[in-house]
């Protein structure tokens, strides 16, 4: 009997602690508005402190090894210097080309399918070798104007030129390149690929820059020639581009 006595004693001891508490509370809001913004400045600092443990750790994935390999990669499927006759030759046919509005648009373009090349050509349902196969068929234009010295593909002056197309796509950020790119993210730390793609994009600005010194330097005999030499190489990489390519979608589709 005691001991129910001293239950019951410490029950309705509990409860009007519990209800004191709450009254005073009541009366004093100042009290309870301090907690939340207490509670609330905790979970500030917590959601801060992970925020930088995540970025702590994305810093410690920089590797000068992986972005050169990745850098050294990307330079090769680009090619800048070999597109250097090309630029030359849009310029000869009085079609502007602003080297701040292709970088960005190339950049544009590396990052969204970067991040979504894979989910946004499964939307349409298009996977990447039909991409390369669709992008070659630009390039085998692209050579077909140097090497005949013809214009096939017009230019909108309205749209920046030839900024966009064909500098921008497929030139520097044409289906090899986006394609290498998704299979760079197998083997290299997301971060390591950027600031190689950075790298590489900032070359690409600067040597789209110095189109006209690079004319001025050459000469226009030279110019011709290597239009013409530089035509048929691009014309072989179409081909390569468009065989290889082609192979796998006609293999997939057995």
């Amino acid at each position: 009997m005691k001991c129910r006595q001293v239950l019951r004693i410490d029950k309705s001891h509990n409860l009007s602690v519990r209800v004191m508490s709450g009254f005073t509370n009541s009366l004093n809001p100042h009290r309870s508005l301090k907690k939340n913004a207490f509670f609330l400045l905790y979970q500030r600092l917590k959601l801060v402190i992970l925020r930088f443990k995540k970025r702590k750790e994305m810093f410690e994935t920089i590797n000068f090894r992986e972005i050169l390999s990745a850098f050294i990669v990307m330079f090769a499927i680009i090619d800048i210097f070999g597109s250097i006759p090309i630029f030359i030759n849009i310029k000869s046919n009085n079609q502007t080309i602003k080297a701040w509005q292709a970088a960005l648009a190339a950049m544009a373009f590396f990052t969204v399918f970067f991040f979504a090349g894979n989910g946004l050509l499964h939307l349409f349902g298009v996977d990447a070798e039909s991409f390369a196969v669709a992008g070659s068929f630009v390039i085998f234009i692209l050579a077909l104007e140097m090497i005949l010295g013809v214009e096939i593909i017009k230019s909108d002056s309205s749209s920046g030129g030839a900024s966009i197309v064909p500098i921008a796509f497929p030139l520097i950020a044409g289906p090899g390149a986006l394609t290498t790119l998704l299979s760079l993210r197998a083997e290299y730390a997301d971060i390591n690929i950027m600031i190689a793609l950075v790298a590489n994009v900032l070359i690409d600005f600067l040597v789209l820059r110095s189109v006209d010194t690079i004319q001025r330097f050459v000469g226009g005999n030279a110019i011709v020639i290597l239009r013409k030499f530089f035509g048929v190489i691009l014309l072989a990489i179409a081909v390569k581009l468009f065989a290889t390519n082609l192979a796998v979608v006609i293999a997939g589709l057995k």
